[in-house]
């Protein structure tokens, strides 16, 4: 069993490599390979040949997935990208939190 600090639906900000310093969205997380998709950023372009009779090729711009360690989730409150903590909340449910000093933010 695979587990990411990152889930779908997180606002993460890209740590490393030529799109850094970037926020998105995540589109797609994929465990096995420990890599995720983020909306709008990693683009790459890609050569498409026509499948059917009638339809276009050519080039397509799409986002490729990047590794999760590459990316720091972006806490809601505070607005940085922090490392996740995990506390109980009230009703004693396991909850993911912002580890920033004086910042309470929950994801």
């Amino acid at each position: 069993m695979n587990k990411l600090h990152v889930r779908t639906g997180d606002t993460v900000m890209i740590v490393t490599g030529r799109d850094r310093g970037k926020t998105g969205k995540v589109l797609q997380v994929s465990p096995d390979e420990k890599k995720v998709i983020v909306e709008g950023l990693n683009i790459v372009t890609k050569h498409v040949k026509p499948r059917r009779q009638g339809e276009a090729g050519g080039l397509v711009k799409a986002e490729a997935p990047l590794y999760s360690c590459k990316v720091m989730p972006v806490c809601p409150k505070c607005g940085k990208p922090t490392r996740v903590g995990h506390a109980l909340s009230s009703d004693g449910k396991k909850q993911r939190v912002c580890r920033h000093k004086g910042c309470d933010g929950t994801f």
